[in-house]
């Protein structure tokens, strides 16, 4: 698959140095063949879209249109992206307005063709008319991917290198559409949701994310020495972590669990690198915990030796019924109380 798409990306830019190539010598001939043929030759009267004498040559004029047309829709395209890397609240626009060049000029291009070969053009469009409506009721999800998509940009609800979490997936956005929205994992997987799908979402770029890890301490550890070796070093595990843009910051004991103490660290980062800091912030602090001997638990297995338990008698085993009789009986009718 990845082969296939590199040929097929080689392909595309083969294609464009091409077509530059030719729309190069198409513009020489559109502006200076008067001056190479004569503006009476019925080749450059049929290329030049702007001449109204003598009638064309249908196959010229055709070929002047495809140029013409799709020329200038390649420059705009070109410009455009030479523009989406400086720019980031409208990139999302820009993407669409590419979208929207590309099958405009197709459309116009058609028009003017049909109009080469003598195609009234007006009656067309009035039919056309009538047609978009009919097709507007039943492309409706089409054209609310679209508002959607306008809305997106418009309203600036998140751009093209964004993190945000939609439809319980997280990743950088990639791509905004005319109809659907790319979103891109760490793993490289690739989501594309509807625009108008996207009902919900959080998105995680506008502020710094919080990156938070949990280190564990043994009890028999004095807590106050810990706490007075963080105050020592925190600053040292900042400068060891230039992700970091605010903290790191010990929040205190979050829970005395079963066999730890465990402390919890926040720091202040990009979203892009909350769970790289987070690995790092566990490293540098197992690295300051070992240097200065403070010991994180680990699962332990206590062996006991086997205790010997003494057999109730034939007597106790008779007064052990009884007394269970004896208890069912007055504590009779209490567990329906206390069940209502």
């Amino acid at each position: 698959m990845k082969n296939k798409n590199e040929r097929l990306s080689l392909f595309e830019k083969i294609f464009g140095y091409v077509f530059l190539g030719l729309l190069v010598v198409y513009a020489v001939l559109f502006f200076f063949g008067g001056m190479i043929f004569g503006k009476d030759n019925e080749f450059y009267r049929s290329l030049y879209l702007f001449s109204g004498a003598g009638d064309p040559n249908t196959l010229v004029r055709i070929i002047s249109y495809s140029f013409f047309i799709f020329g200038i829709s390649f420059i705009l395209r070109l410009l455009f992206r030479l523009c989406l890397p400086l720019l980031k609240k409208t990139r999302g626009l820009l993407t669409i307005l590419i979208s929207v060049i590309k099958y405009a000029a197709v459309i116009v291009w058609l028009f003017f063709v049909l109009s080469s070969f003598g195609v009234d053009t007006a009656v067309i469009l009035a039919g056309i008319g009538i047609v978009s409506l009919i097709v507007g009721l039943a492309i409706q999800p089409l054209l609310s991917d679209i508002i959607a998509g306008l809305f997106i940009v418009f309203e600036d609800v998140f751009s093209v290198g964004d993190v945000i979490v939609a439809d319980g997936f997280r990743g950088v956005v990639k791509e905004i559409g005319m109809r659907h929205t790319q979103i891109v994992d760490d793993g490289g997987n690739i989501k594309v949701i509807n625009n108008s799908d996207i009902r919900s979402m959080v998105n995680m770029t506008n502020q710094l994310s919080l990156a938070v890890i949990e280190i564990g301490i043994e009890y028999g550890e004095s807590l106050e020495r810990v706490e007075a070796i963080l105050k020592n070093n925190l600053s040292k595990i900042k400068e060891n972590i230039p992700a970091i843009q605010e903290g790191p910051f010990y929040k205190g004991v979050s829970a005395l669990a079963d066999s730890s103490v465990n402390l919890k660290f926040v720091a202040q980062c990009d979203e892009k690198m909350r769970y790289q800091v987070e690995r790092d912030m566990n490293r540098e602090f197992k690295l300051l915990f070992d240097k200065n001997n403070i010991n994180i638990p680990f699962p332990q297995v206590v062996v006991n030796e086997p205790v010997s338990f003494e057999k109730a008698t034939y007597k106790e085993k008779i007064a052990a019924k009884e007394f269970v009789e004896e208890q069912k009986e007055v504590s009779d009718g209490l567990d329906s109380v206390n069940n209502g």
